[in-house]
């Protein structure tokens, strides 16, 4: 794609934060330069991340609005004067913020060849869900061959990610879901034990099916209301993510005694604070562990709904109803 096939404009969606709520607007905006080390992305689909929307993440701060979207599939419409290994014209997939705009700029270094068998919608669904289940699921989670995983939330993005690198190493999942379809749905993909639930009385039934050991790893998608039952349900030595607190419950109380007599390891896995180098790392840990099998095509990336670049507050409703398994899509303006 050259310079002169670039417009000047373009439309790009906004957020501003209102108390509780989050709001988006569609705009014109102008269409960015990108410095010697970014690339200019045309966009062509990028997924919606919840977190994103909901106030409590402390994401956005109060006030002017700003750009939304965190991840994109397209093609590079130009390239820094100092990047290599890129061009004009090549299909990429990775973090980029202000992804739902026509065109956005992405960090050189975030960028992640898309495999050619995927769909445009399949590449923007892949990279930050896989990268946040690769942290808690084998950098920090440590999961091995046949050890237990629960996920609270199951359904999400994440958590379905979650659910296939696990089956992909070995590991047994548990799964809570207030949606007995959503259940079904998983056992596609290999869900071992599905907990239909949203409240944090799955403890017996994770005991009954890891034969009174419980979970090696908890991955906790909803938030404070169901962590002490995540606590409760964790084996010695388990280890416990929190990713997600969609009940909007910020606090919980801490079983000081199982802490010290399990031996559990608690962990937070979060974006917000961490270094551009930091994040290269799990970008890193994206291209050797998941990507050469989204590439032969052993795993892909699970897409619910595709809505058309205009319909984003159709989208983010969805999406705030709790309607989803796995991934949705905003496809690109043309």
């Amino acid at each position: 794609m050259s310079d002169a096939s670039v417009p000047t404009h373009m439309k790009s969606w906004v957020i501003s934060t209102n108390g509780e709520r989050m709001d988006v607007a569609l705009t014109d905006a102008p269409v960015p330069e990108p410095g010697p080390n970014q690339l200019l992305v045309r966009m062509r689909a990028a997924s919606l991340n919840r977190g994103e929307f909901i106030a409590g993440h402390g994401l956005h701060k109060p006030g002017a609005a700003k750009p939304v979207g965190m991840e994109v599939s397209g093609e590079i419409a130009k390239a820094g004067s100092a990047v290599t290994g890129f061009k004009a014209g090549d299909k990429v997939m990775g973090r980029c913020p202000g992804a739902f705009s026509g065109y956005a700029l992405m960090d050189a270094r975030e960028a992640i060849a898309m495999p050619s068998h995927l769909s445009w919608e399949e590449a923007a669904a892949a990279p930050l869900a896989f990268m946040t289940a690769h942290d808690m699921v084998i950098a920090q989670g440590g999961l091995r061959k046949d050890e237990w995983l629960l996920v609270t939330g199951i359904s999400a993005g994440v958590g379905v990610a979650a659910l296939q690198l696990a089956k992909a190493i070995g590991a047994k999942v548990i799964g809570t879901s207030g949606s007995a379809e959503k259940l079904r749905k998983l056992k596609a993909l290999g869900l071992d034990v599905g907990i239909e639930t949203r409240k944090g009385d799955f403890h017996e039934a994770v005991m009954k099916a890891t034969e009174g050991r419980g979970a090696n790893l908890v991955i906790n998608n909803v938030g404070g209301s169901v962590f002490a039952e995540t606590i409760r349900a964790l084996a010695f030595e388990g280890r416990h993510a929190t990713v997600g607190y969609v009940d909007g419950v910020l606090e919980a109380t801490v079983d000081i005694e199982a802490l010290h007599q399990k031996r559990l390891r608690l962990f937070g896995v979060s974006n917000k604070l961490r270094t551009a180098e930091q994040k290269l790392t799990s970008v890193a840990a994206f291209k050797s562990d998941v990507l050469p099998a989204l590439a032969e095509g052993s795993m892909r990336p699970f897409v619910d709904k595709i809505f058309e670049f205009g319909d984003l507050p159709e989208a983010k409703a969805y999406m705030d109803e709790n309607r989803h398994l796995g991934k949705i899509v905003l496809r690109g303006v043309g």
